[in-house]
């Protein structure tokens, strides 16, 4: 999946028989969450969910990641915001990461290298994950300040293990220990991906798409009955209040970000912890 010229869309779609694919095409911001992107994701989600011919989704990202989160020079250059902005703002990024977990259609994420951030987020709402040899997983937002847009992890991997990830930020869960822990379902070798992805995603299109998308509804109501939807709400008030407290490291990560580049702020943001290492 080679980088693409500035003129090509931020989001591809092929049809692989019954399968969709859907390829995140910003590789050179290693396929950063955008609101350009994120539209076109959840346009895409409802043409899928309305085309007969469609039952089984996969998501990937072009070059050499699959998402490294949110778009933070986008977040930078767009200035503060009050209590009230910034909840709308959460409010929605968590309305279109649910509109994956939502679907009708069971959509499988296809991860290799960097998957962080918001894009670790958008990979949890996905009901399956190949992912390569060479993944690394992780929530750095606290690092700088920040917090979990969409709170999905302790959903996955218990309350144990998601605060420990969490209240380190931790950024390099290596693709055996996700396997593990159960963060995704398979692990191949880079150069078997897409192969290994199609070959899960048209195993499951052999069967009747009402009973699966009846049994991905069913799976979800164990979280639904259990409070899912409502703990994704409470984080997003949890979160703006992270997010207006304008605590030190956030200021001078957007600091960095807009006099130096994204790039000269993440190095300032893992500085402290790489060092540990």
């Amino acid at each position: 999946m080679a980088e693409s010229p500035a003129a090509e869309p931020v989001l591809l779609t092929e049809d692989l028989g019954p399968v969709r694919r859907l390829t995140m095409n910003r590789p050179k911001a290693l396929n950063a969450l955008s609101g350009e992107l994120i539209d076109a994701m959840s346009a895409a989600l409802d043409a899928a969910a309305a085309d007969e011919n469609v039952r089984v989704l996969i998501l990937r990202g072009a070059g050499r990641a699959f998402c490294a989160g949110y778009d933070l020079a986008e977040d930078a250059g767009a200035g503060t915001k009050d209590s009230v902005g910034w909840y709308e703002e959460l409010k929605h990024s968590a309305d279109e990461m649910l509109k994956f977990f939502d679907h009708p259609k069971p959509i499988v994420a296809q991860v290799q290298s960097f998957c962080l951030a918001g894009g670790c987020d958008l990979m949890m709402v996905c009901d399956l994950t190949v992912c390569s040899d060479d993944a690394k997983f992780g929530e750095p937002e606290i690092r700088f300040g920040s917090g979990v847009v969409t709170m999905v992890m302790p959903w996955l991997l218990g309350a144990r293990k998601a605060k420990e990830l969490l209240f380190t930020g931790e950024d390099r869960v290596d693709a055996q220990e996700a396997l593990r822990i159960g963060l995704v379902n398979r692990v191949v070798p880079a150069s078997d991906l897409d192969d290994a992805t199609l070959a899960l995603a048209e195993e499951i299109a052999k069967n009747d798409p009402f009973a699966v998308g009846m049994q991905k509804k069913a799976i979800n109501a164990v979280w639904e009955q259990a409070g899912f939807r409502q703990a994704i709400e409470a984080n997003v008030a949890y979160d703006t209040l992270i997010e207006t407290a304008d605590l030190p490291e956030r200021t001078e990560f957007r600091s960095i970000t807009l006099e130096k580049g994204l790039k000269e702020a993440i190095a300032w943001r893992d500085g402290r912890f790489r060092s540990q290492r």
